[in-house]
């Protein structure tokens, strides 16, 4: 999935939301481009400027991509790790702005319900990083296509999760 996944766009939009794993409190990091496609997410323990170093770094080394414009909320330790990891960068800090960001965790609070909350965060980690391309996928937009663009990117979408997968036709 990663292979056939779109290059990100220019301005992102990154998040953190707290989700209780076992009753502990940990962040859910979320890096999300001006289309809506999330880039990547981590879980930590910490919502510090080392969690937010670390998330940059895991970012930039995944995706291999800098962007031109870095959207955040007015939490001041992405601010000290922006200017340490990706200085040249343009900073914009609003809660308005980042509305991209709030809304992309939706689907990860819905399907924590469904499964009765994260056990470790190492499985939170392993499930949401599988979750997000497969969601991607096989949820589309539709408000901003066409019914034959929509049955189009559906087709695409269960032919590229059968080559995935391996699932062969039966001849």
């Amino acid at each position: 999935m990663r292979r056939r996944r779109p290059e990100p766009g220019d301005h992102w939009h990154l998040d953190e939301v707290f989700i209780r794993i076992r009753g502990v409190q940990h962040y859910l990091w979320r890096a999300v481009d001006q289309d809506g496609v999330v880039l990547d997410v981590l879980v930590q323990s910490r919502r510090n400027t080392k969690a937010a170093k670390r998330f940059f770094k895991k970012l930039l080394k995944g995706l291999r991509y800098v962007p031109r414009i870095v959207v955040t909320d007015q939490l001041k330790s992405y601010a000290a790790a922006k200017r340490q990891i990706i200085p040249h960068v343009e900073h914009r800090q609003s809660r308005y702005l980042n509305n991209r960001a709030e809304s992309s965790h939706q689907p990860t609070r819905q399907r924590e319900r469904r499964m009765k909350r994260f056990k470790s965060p190492r499985q939170a980690q392993q499930f949401l990083s599988a979750h997000r391309p497969i969601h991607q996928r096989s949820h589309p937009r539709r408000h901003l296509m066409s019914a034959a663009e929509y049955r189009a990117n559906r087709t695409h979408a269960f032919e590229v999760w059968k080559q995935e997968t391996c699932i062969r036709r039966a001849a």
